[in-house]
């Protein structure tokens, strides 16, 4: 049985129209163990998704660098935001930011009124975990110069639900500023993916597979522990839990993460942490990014609600 608030108890005819287009064609990720090597040895790794034209029109655009990587803040068009959004994109730690991700962003401004900023971090295996984390402290850091901590919300949806998270424990560790909120969408919890009722889920997931999962995070790793709390903060102690900002989690259930997220957020609430959970029934992966379909509205629609709170 789900800890979480069930949101919708099936799903709406759009999103099994969606979910079956995705299913039909040419998988985002490795779908074995044994197609992750081929899938990231000699590639020619593609370029961040570019911005559409038409932000520039519709919000004041900033361009900067973090640890010397580009970053890309979108300003309400009236004003700098009094709360700021810093958004890691998805794509597994090895890809590069999707187009889909602009709309996600672009809704939140506009839903919100806060600005937001999105780090193009570089990906492995051409980069590193270590690379990456740099430039989220970096990005983090540069924030603080402008805003107080408490109206910075860490978020991000499936690897960069990660590192907007790992980002928060570094700050906890650190004895730096913690940021105000977490918003985490199908966030990937554990690279190891030891809970074996995932299997239960992956018939139905149709973009991830447990065993290509595990391999890529072996490999971003690198010489750290998988299982350690760095790489996958759903080991993080229960002391390190207890000072988490407000957080709130959202998950289709015909996604892997989905198990995870209901782990963590048990673990997070006995900690003593203010956590939410909000589960759809049969969305895929990072369904929030659907913006047509009525799960994700839904889903942004409680996101507005959280930010503006």
């Amino acid at each position: 049985m789900s800890i979480g608030e069930l949101r919708s108890p099936k799903p709406s005819l759009l999103m099994r129209l969606l979910t079956w287009l995705v299913s039909k064609r040419p998988s985002v990720f490795p779908k074995t163990a044994g197609e992750v090597a081929p899938f990231l040895d000699g590639r020619k790794l593609p370029p961040d998704a570019l911005m559409p034209d038409s932000f520039n029109s519709r919000f004041t655009v900033e361009n900067w660098t973090a640890a010397g990587h580009d970053c890309v803040t979108l300003h309400p068009k009236l004003g700098k935001g009094a709360t700021h959004i810093l958004y890691f994109h998805g794509g597994g730690f090895v890809l590069p930011m999707f187009g889909v991700h602009w709309p996600l962003v672009a809704d939140m401004v506009e839903r919100t009124g806060a600005s937001v900023t999105v780090p193009l971090y570089p990906v492995a295996p051409e980069s590193s975990k270590q690379v990456q984390d740099e430039v989220a402290d970096a990005a983090y850091s540069k924030l603080l110069e402008q805003w107080e901590a408490p109206n910075i919300i860490l978020s991000g949806d499936s690897a960069g639900g990660h590192m907007a998270l790992a980002l928060a424990f570094r700050a906890i560790r650190n004895g730096g500023a913690k940021p105000g909120k977490l918003v985490l969408f199908a966030p990937w919890l554990d690279v190891t993916m030891a809970d074996e009722a995932m299997r239960e889920v992956e018939p139905h997931d149709v973009m991830l597979k447990v065993d290509a999962l595990r391999e890529l995070g072996a490999i971003w790793a690198g010489d750290e522990d998988p299982a350690g709390a760095s790489c996958s903060p759903l080991y993080a102690s229960d002391a390190e839990l207890s000072k988490l900002p407000p957080t709130q989690i959202y998950v289709g259930r015909h996604d892997l993460f989905v198990i995870d997220s209901r782990t963590f957020t048990t673990k997070l609430s006995a900690a003593g942490g203010d956590v939410q959970l909000y589960e759809y029934a049969g969305a895929p992966h990072v369904f929030m990014a659907i913006l047509p379909t009525r799960e994700s509205k839904d889903c942004l629609k409680l996101v507005g609600e959280f930010v503006c709170a």
